[in-house]
This record gives C-alpha cells, sequence and structure tokens, in this order.
C-alpha cells in the first residue's frame, strides 16, 4: 500500500491540491455538515479518506487496524484527520446554498459501525464504503447536464483512486452535491486555531509544470490536475472571489492545457523516444516536425537496423566459445506450491473472486501466501556470465554531423532522428554517446550525453550549425583522439553522418585505417541524401 502512495506522491510534485486550498481556505465560505453528509480529507497528494457525518461531528469511516484489515468506526473530525499529510483539512459534499446530506445515508453508515472486512488501496475501500451509504438514496436530486458535470466528466478514469470520482458523481446525483467546500471544525477549538493558508508561488508551479519530464505518467497526471482545475473553475463560477485569483488561476490552467496539447502534437515522437524526459520548454524551444521525426525513428529500416548495431553488447569471440549452455529456462514449470505470486496463480484460485463469499477467502490465503501457484524453475544464466557480459560491453559511440547548408532540411530530419534513436539504446546499456558538429575547416563543436546532458540537451545542442564547407578529416580526428581517451572498452564506433561523399587524402587514409585496427573501432559512413559510393575506410556504407 504505501509503497503505491509514495509513487503517487512522487509523480503528484505539481499537484493542484495547494492551489485549491489557498482559495478554499481563504476565498470560500466553510460550513458545518448535516446528517448524511459525505465527507473526505486528503492524506497525500493524490490519495484521500472518505466517510459520512452521521450528526453531533460524528463520521463513520472505515479503519484500516490491521494488515489489510479494516472497521468500520465512528471518528471525530481529529482522529478523521490523523493519518493526513495536508493538514486537518475536511470538505464536505454542498450544493449552493450550503451543506447536504440524507438522513437515510447517515442510517446505512451508522448501521454498519462495527464490522469488519478485507481493505484494499483499489477495492474494499473507504471511497466504496461511502458511496453504497450514499446510493441509498432513491431517486436523483438533480438529472441536468451543468458545465461542472461536463468537467468532471474528463476526468480520467485511471487515477490513483478512481473511486473518489465515482463517489463525488453519487453525492451529485443522489444529494445533489454540485460544490465541496472545507468544514469550519478547528474553529470550534480555541486552543486550536487552523493556520492561515499561504498563497502559493502561482509562477514557481507554472514553471515547474512546463519543467516536468514528460512521461506517460507525468503526462496522465497533468492532464489530471487540468480536468480538476476546469472542473473547480466550473464550481466557483458562481461565487464571489477576488478578480486576480480567478485571473491566476485561468493562467495555471492555461498551462496545463498548452501542455496538454503539445504532448497530443508530439505523442508519436514522444513514444519513439521512451525515457528521453523531454519537457514541454525543451520541446517548445525549438520548431521541430515531431511528426515527422517520429516516423523516421520508428519506421526508416536503416535507422533501426543501425541503431540495432550500435546497441549490441559486444562479447569477445573468446568469451563467447567458453560461454557454457544456461541449465534451464526460467519458464519451465516444475510443479506446484503455495505462496502470494499472483502473475503465476492457478486459475482455480481465481475461481473464488467470483463468489462474495469465497471471495473473502480467496484474500485470506493471499495474507497467508497460501494460493496455489506454478512453481518454475532453472535459470537463465551461467555464473558469472552477466559480470562478464557488462565488462565486455563496446565502448562510446562517437557521432560526427556535417552541418554544412546542404544538410538543411530531410537530410538533417534523418540525422536528429538516428542520433536520438542512438542516444536512447546507448542510455539503456549505460554507454556514453559524443556528437560532434563540423563544418569548414578548424570549425568544431562537442557534446557528450551524460548526467548533466540528456536527450532534450542533445536535441537542443542539433539545433545549431555552421552552414559553411565541409572539413571531414579534422572531425574523424578528434573522435579518434576522444575513444583513445576511453579506458576499458572492447570497440567502439564512429558515424561520420553527412549528405555527400567523405573525400579524405590518401595519406590521412593511410594514418585513419592504421589507428582503427589499433583501437579496434569500426567507422560508419552514413549518408543522408543522394546515393554513396563505397570508399577506402569505412568498415561500412549506411544510405538513410
Amino acid at each position: 500500500m504505501w509503497s503505491l502512495l509514495s509513487k503517487a506522491a512522487g509523480l503528484a510534485q505539481l499537484a493542484f491540491k495547494p492551489i485549491k486550498y489557498f482559495i478554499d481556505s481563504t476565498f470560500r465560505d466553510k460550513v458545518t455538515p448535516v446528517p448524511g453528509s459525505v465527507v473526505y480529507c486528503d492524506l497525500l497528494l493524490a490519495v484521500e479518506h472518505s466517510g459520512i457525518h452521521v450528526q453531533g461531528g460524528k463520521i463513520s469511516n472505515i479503519v484500516v487496524d490491521g494488515f489489510a484489515e479494516s472497521t468500520v468506526c465512528l471518528s471525530d473530525a481529529w482522529d478523521f484527520t490523523t493519518q493526513s499529510q495536508w493538514g486537518r483539512k475536511i470538505y464536505v459534499s454542498c450544493d449552493s446554498d450550503g451543506p447536504v446530506g440524507h438522513d437515510a445515508v447517515a442510517e446505512r453508515a451508522a448501521s454498519h459501525l462495527g464490522e469488519r472486512a478485507f481493505y484494499g488501496l483499489v477495492v474494499k475501500n473507504c471511497h466504496q464504503f461511502s458511496t453504497k451509504c450514499v446510493n441509498q438514496v432513491k431517486g436523483t436530486r438533480r438529472d441536468d447536464t451543468s458545465l461542472l458535470d461536463q468537467a468532471l466528466s474528463m476526468l480520467p478514469d485511471d487515477t490513483w483512486e478512481p473511486t473518489i470520482t465515482a463517489l463525488k458523481e453519487a453525492a451529485k446525483k443522489k444529494l445533489g452535491a454540485t460544490k465541496w467546500r472545507l468544514w469550519d471544525w478547528e474553529n470550534d477549538d480555541a486552543n486550536d486555531k487552523p493556520e492561515e493558508e499561504k498563497e502559493p508561488d502561482w509562477d514557481a508551479i507554472n514553471q515547474q509544470s512546463r519543467r516536468l519530464p514528460l512521461t506517460p505518467e507525468n503526462i496522465a497526471h497533468l492532464r489530471q490536475q487540468l480536468a480538476e482545475a476546469q472542473a473547480y473553475e466550473a464550481e466557483i463560477d458562481d461565487e464571489n472571489l477576488p478578480a486576480p485569483i480567478r485571473q491566476r488561476l485561468r493562467v495555471y490552467r492555461k498551462t496545463l492545457n498548452d501542455i496538454s496539447d503539445l504532448c497530443e502534437q508530439a505523442k508519436e515522437f514522444l513514444a519513439a523516444c521512451p525515457g528521453a524526459g523531454f519537457s514541454y520548454d525543451d520541446l517548445k524551444t525549438g520548431n521541430e516536425d515531431f511528426a515527422a521525426l517520429a516516423r523516421q525513428i520508428a519506421q526508416n529500416p536503416s535507422i533501426r537496423e543501425l541503431v540495432r548495431k550500435m546497441g549490441r553488447q559486444h562479447v569477445a569471440e573468446e568469451f563467447k566459445r567458453q560461454t557454457r549452455l544456461p541449465q534451464a529456462s526460467q519458464s519451465e514449470v516444475h510443479g506446484t506450491h503455495r505462496s502470494n505470486d499472483l502473475m503465476r496463480l492457478l486459475p482455480s484460485e481465481l475461481v473464488n473472486l467470483e463468489d462474495d463469499t469465497l471471495e473473502t477467502l480467496f484474500y485470506a490465503r493471499l495474507l497467508e501466501h497460501n494460493l496455489l501457484t506454478y512453481q518454475l524453475s532453472g535459470s537463465t544464466t551461467t555464473t558469472g556470465e552477466a559480470t562478464e557480459t557488462r565488462s565486455k560491453r563496446t565502448g562510446p559511440v562517437v557521432a560526427c554531423l556535417d552541418t554544412s547548408g546542404s544538410m538543411q532540411g530531410e537530410p538533417l530530419l534523418k540525422a536528429k532522428a538516428l542520433l536520438l534513436a542512438v542516444a536512447g539504446i546507448l542510455k539503456q546499456e549505460d554507454r556514453s554517446l559524443h556528437i560532434v558538429l563540423f563544418g569548414a575547416s578548424g570549425q568544431l563543436r562537442t557534446f557528450a550525453m551524460d548526467a548533466r546532458n540528456d536527450a532534450a540537451g542533445l536535441l537542443a545542442f542539433l539545433r545549431q550549425g555552421f552552414n559553411g564547407g565541409t572539413d571531414f578529416e579534422t572531425p574523424l580526428q578528434h573522435a579518434l583522439d576522444l575513444i583513445a581517451t576511453q579506458p576499458n572498452c572492447l570497440k567502439a564506433d564512429v558515424l561520420m553522418v553527412s549528405d555527400g561523399d567523405c573525400s579524405l587524402s590518401e595519406d590521412f587514409t593511410a594514418k585513419l585505417r592504421a589507428r582503427t585496427a589499433r583501437l579496434n573501432c569500426r567507422i560508419y559512413s552514413v549518408l543522408c541524401a543522394g546515393k554513396r559510393v563505397q570508399d577506402r575506410f569505412s568498415d561500412e556504407v549506411v544510405v538513410l
């Protein structure tokens, strides 16, 4: 449970909740719940706890009191918020006139007091308990589709706690809850006055949002924040809030909307560069054709084949001859045994989940590590093989990129796609990539992929160029000098990326061949336009 909560908190580093807390605490009226009101508090940035207000400030809610076990208890506001990492704020179901609830909901919540059951973060949780109580109300209070409904419908289904959305929807349909306001319970205790909410740093939040790496998880999170911001704006639309606050909220929402739009525009490119860590600012800085780059990375057969070769984990022929075959594979079924391994569960155990009575038995066996599961045997590597393979990896890749004027357009697009793809595979293997931009004699610029320089830095670096003549000998000499400084590498590769034949003097060619033999490295001549003739120094000529 807590590993999932920690992951959720990590993803939610730019959450909308600090903004919402400030506005709700400072500018909106606070309320006191009535019997049958739905209440919830935030435990972490992306995790909430809910319950039903019964009467007199008492809340019927699920309390976890064992490993995956819970009891329905009656708590006061202080106990209800004990686990919250966001202060002791409790939200109450309301409409435009104030708090809403229903006696039938309060009675159902009270009737479950003392019950014990299995508890899960996603199933059998507090929100499902609260929703079950709310659904006791017959009929609906509201059947119209408001602006708030439309905004709520945009919330993604795969949130960290999807059942909080279901609870809010049930509260709206059954109780008419169109707003969620803070309960002013702390002011009832003169010795425990709540601290004044500090205004968030709006500019910093917007800036952090623009710099967040656009991983699939973070994109989903940002879009969830966008949907919540839109729903919140609809909720407070008829309330008297200061104009500057509304304007800052609109700017924040627009920032998230711009990020979402760019993610949609560049989704194929982001998918083609997994783990690259591009942010909104990284992608927005240049005028890249992301769709064209993505097509080259994913569909150009020459790029895909060359990337495969650059990504090989070379093992010396002597080591290959000495490698023993593994005795068994981890995919071999050896028998059955009892464990909690859900990935290798026997089908006969899953049948219990289809019956409400036997479902508890399934979870009991899970907690006791007593489920029937397949037992596998074997090992995928012989002793020491993994360590030996890591030590025999190839060395760095040094890419020399021609930036003369004739490379502009389609040739440069292909070159960028190739280098981004190569960067991705080398990152997976923890190997280095060096880029050398070259033009006429003496014109060199270098870039090294390391902890400070990632794929976003590479893309920005590739936007530079000289747009002049072409000197091939200087960058090749620089590439070999760089490889010579790398310790303990078995092999390295040089990519000479250009749109024309690489012209070298006879003397330089002879010296180049001798030195590549000593360094045990290979040179690939990569042509981004036209046709390439064979030369006397390349180990392979590739036409993209």
